[in-house]
């Protein structure tokens, strides 16, 4: 049974939701003051909502020019891909300023978008007020068991301290049958593309953010983040193992980004 647009999509975990929440809150004086705030690899949840908090107002921006307008058509690809139905239950994760969120509501799916930051989310709300927004942890999601048809998570899944603990609970929160489509940064597989891209991540990138975003440290993290991400079959084995099953990946651009798709085992 399909529920009506704007209900929630099964209880909350109303304690652990609200403690997230306003924990998350609590960070946004960080941000204004001070040096511009860094997560580093451990992805401390705080350094990381901290961090994204500080980028949110510029962040689809500065991504667009970053990506030379890639992100865009990446992010239309996973739409594609994720294949959702009018009237489906989705689970939009670091849906950030609700970006790819938009795109699935405009499609009459039912749309949740989540994120850690609530920089990003209070962003996306004044973009898109007919939204459900909602903030919290990948890794500890406040929604009830199998009550989605599918999950998205679109570059975010590198920003979690503890990924297979993220897909885990990824398999949980949708239903049997439903299916997961994460959209990531991966490895271009020629060569000579991956060592001009290799060269554009670590003196490029870094220099344009400074000029487009004024805060290079957020985007040397992401540089960081990409080459401590595994491959296109080192994530797929890290999917089976999380418990998905019918796993396989789709190259964009060379590998430079990668679809990944999996389905929650019915039995």
């Amino acid at each position: 049974m399909r529920r009506r647009r704007g209900t929630w999509p099964g209880p909350e975990r109303h304690g652990q939701y609200r403690s997230r929440a306003e924990g998350a809150e609590g960070l946004r004086g960080t941000c204004d003051d001070g040096p511009m705030p860094r997560a580093s690899l451990d992805k401390d949840p705080r350094d990381v909502a901290a961090m994204f908090d500080a980028v949110a107002a510029r962040y689809d921006r500065t991504n667009d020019v970053l990506s030379g307008g890639q992100d865009r058509a990446w992010r239309r690809a996973a739409t594609a891909a994720l294949a959702a139905a009018p009237g489906e239950i989705v689970l939009d994760l670091a849906a950030g300023t609700g970006t790819s969120s938009a795109r699935l509501a405009d499609s009459d799916v039912q749309v949740v978008a989540c994120d850690l930051s609530t920089g990003m989310l209070r962003e996306g709300r004044r973009r898109r007020p007919d939204l459900a927004f909602v903030a919290g942890d990948a890794t500890a999601l406040p929604f009830a068991d199998a009550v989605f048809d599918a999950v998205t998570i679109s570059f975010g899944l590198r920003n979690v301290a503890d990924p297979p603990a993220a897909l885990a609970e990824m398999l949980r929160v949708t239903r049997p049958g439903g299916r997961l489509l994460v959209c990531e940064f991966s490895t271009p597989t020629w060569r000579p593309l991956r060592a001009v891209y290799g060269r554009y991540l670590s003196q490029g990138l870094p220099r344009v953010a400074r000029l487009v975003a004024h805060d290079r440290a957020a985007y040397e993290y992401l540089v960081e983040s990409i080459g401590d991400w595994p491959d296109q079959v080192a994530f797929g084995r890290m999917l089976r193992t999380a418990g998905w099953s019918q796993v396989a990946y789709r190259n964009l651009t060379g590998g430079i980004v990668a679809l990944h798709r999996a389905v929650r085992p019915v039995a």
